[in-house]
């Protein structure tokens, strides 16, 4: 199978979604090599950036998940590189 690497930047204006958001990203921590939040209070939002390493359609769905709770949206950027699943890099 291939996978990608992708990077989802989310931005949550709503805090009462931040479970929700938090139940999905841990659904799919198998594929997370890495995450960042920032709170930036002055605006009353948070900035996370979530990288992953998966195939395509994993990322599409978790991207779409995320993007479809309340106050929160989320964009997708993918890498060039495609790997199949178990190659070394």
């Amino acid at each position: 199978m291939e996978t990608r690497v992708a990077l989802i930047g989310i931005i949550v204006e709503q805090e009462s979604s931040a479970a929700a958001l938090n139940a999905l990203l841990h659904e799919y921590g198998g594929y997370i090599i890495g995450r960042m939040g920032l709170p930036y209070r002055e605006r009353g939002v948070n900035i996370i950036s979530v990288v992953l390493d998966a195939p395509q359609d994993k990322i599409a769905a978790l991207s779409g998940k995320i993007g479809r709770l309340p106050g929160v949206s989320a964009k997708t950027q993918y890498s060039n590189v495609i790997s199949r699943e178990g190659e070394n890099q």
